[in-house]
């Protein structure tokens, strides 16, 4: 268990705050700093979120991943919102993720660590601090915790009460995640009975064999007596971007049994493409926490830049510390990538190497919507094995951005979505998810892949 002690190592909390000295981004411009004040110190008295114990377990986990032993599945949405943290939608994002696990298991035909973008996705960094509309200027919606969606002055103002609300609304979908992977929710059995409907339907017809393939094992497990009630109950972790240092700071916490700074709010956070400078607030503070931590990569990235970035986040080299998280976009990832995993490969390091396809392939149609190919994230995806294949260095999982509901938010896809679709149901507050069809989709295209590696 996690929790404050008085004996610490000398040092390690001053160290902690060594960022507040650093140069920052992405963070908001809060109005009333007394209320912030008690906002932060309540927060650094609620109970953590999750415990050191969880996130040393799944450090070991990653460290099967990154040695080629086990493949990470992480997804989730874009921004959660307040307001869809409702029993129903989170039921739905982690049925999804289910569902996705069990093909990607037969496909790899190794452990795969399932991982929610859930339960803190909560902050957005934005390309702009202002958004103009009809020539009135106000600041940008940088997620729940931190200001509202609706384009007025009080909406727009940011609010240190939505950090304490960020906290218990994490608090409330961690409970119910729990729920539903301990209690029966998770079974095997019944997870893969979801994805037959998906095989039989006529548009996915090309996974058909693989469905019957996982059917004929499921049923061979089940004659061969194997303890299905075991089968019941799943690992599952939570992540977000660990983007508002204002939540970031005030939940992480000192280990009572080994005096470790662990940042409590989440099993796993990472570092995105906009607070991945090298001298910044964000890459010193996440070099200080225990937590197995990721880092975006994107197509400016240079070979220079990932050794640096494995000296100061991961010196120790301890296996499932740190996780590379590529978006480079379909069209740039076959000559970006390699030269990186070149250069890694080299050293006596052994990172996670995950594809977000989401992020590099995002478009704008004539009508006004923010998109994405269905077609280009696989073409991503593909490139990501491609080059591993080439440099002979294990492609460890995969990033998405999804939902479990029928948004109709990403073109393309075996629904065959196209732009005058896209208005039907496009609830996205911020980038467009994968609805839960096509992250079936996508699950089995990767197995594919999965398979030739297996």
């Amino acid at each position: 268990m996690t929790e404050p002690i008085v004996s610490v190592a000398p040092g390690v909390l001053e160290g902690l705050d060594a960022w507040r000295d650093l140069p920052i981004n992405q963070q908001p411009t809060w109005g009333n700093t007394e209320q912030l004040a008690r906002v932060t110190s309540e927060l650094s008295k609620l109970p953590p979120l999750v415990f050191a114990g969880e996130v040393d377990q799944l450090t070991d986990r990653l460290a099967r991943v990154a040695s080629g032993k086990a493949f990470l599945l992480q997804g989730g949405d874009c921004a959660e919102t307040f307001d869809s943290a409702t029993a129903d939608k989170i039921r739905n994002r982690v049925k999804t993720i289910l569902q996705m696990a069990v093909v990607l298991t037969y496909g790899a035909s190794m452990p795969i660590v399932k991982m929610g973008r859930m339960a803190g996705q909560f902050a957005k960094p934005r390309s702009s601090d202002t958004e103009t509309r009809d020539g009135v200027t106000l600041p940008a919606y940088r997620g729940d915790i931190v200001n509202g969606y609706d384009f007025t002055p009080e909406s727009r103002e940011a609010d240190p009460n939505r950090i304490v609300r960020g906290y218990h609304t994490a608090a409330s979908t961690l409970n119910l995640i729990r729920a539903f992977t301990q209690g029966g929710f998770a079974d095997l059995r019944e997870v893969h009975s979801w994805n037959k409907g998906f095989a039989e339907n006529p548009a996915n017809k090309r996974y058909e064999t693989l469905a019957k393939d996982i059917d004929r094992a499921i049923k061979f497990m089940a004659a061969a007596g194997a303890d299905f009630d075991s089968l019941k109950r799943v690992e599952f972790y939570a992540s977000h971007e660990g983007l508002l240092m204002d939540y970031e700071r005030p939940m992480t916490r000192i280990d009572s049994r080994t005096g470790n700074p662990y940042n409590t709010s989440a099993h796993f956070v990472w570092i995105g493409e906009r607070t991945r400078d090298l001298d910044g607030a964000h890459i010193d503070f996440f070099s200080r926490i225990s937590n197995p931590i990721g880092v975006k990569l994107g197509p400016s990235t240079t070979p220079d830049m990932v050794r640096r970035l494995i000296d100061i986040l991961d010196p120790n080299r301890i296996p499932g510390r740190l996780t590379f998280i590529t978006r480079m976009g379909a069209g740039v990832i076959r000559d970006a990538l390699p030269p990186l995993l070149e250069a890694v490969k080299g050293t006596d390091a052994l990172p996670v190497w995950v594809s977000d396809p989401m992020h590099g392939n995002g478009i704008t149609t004539p009508n006004g919507y923010k998109t994405r190919r269905f077609d280009d994230v696989v073409d991503e995806v593909t490139g990501f094995f491609e080059a591993h294949r080439v440099v002979g260095t294990f492609p460890g999982g995969i990033h998405v951005e999804l939902t479990g509901d029928d948004v109709t938010e990403c073109l393309g896809g075996s629904e065959m979505i196209d732009e005058a679709t896209l208005a039907s149901r496009y609830e996205s507050l911020c980038d467009p998810r994968l609805n839960h069809t096509q992250s079936l989709e996508l699950a089995f295209l990767v197995a594919e892949e999965l398979a030739v590696i297996a």
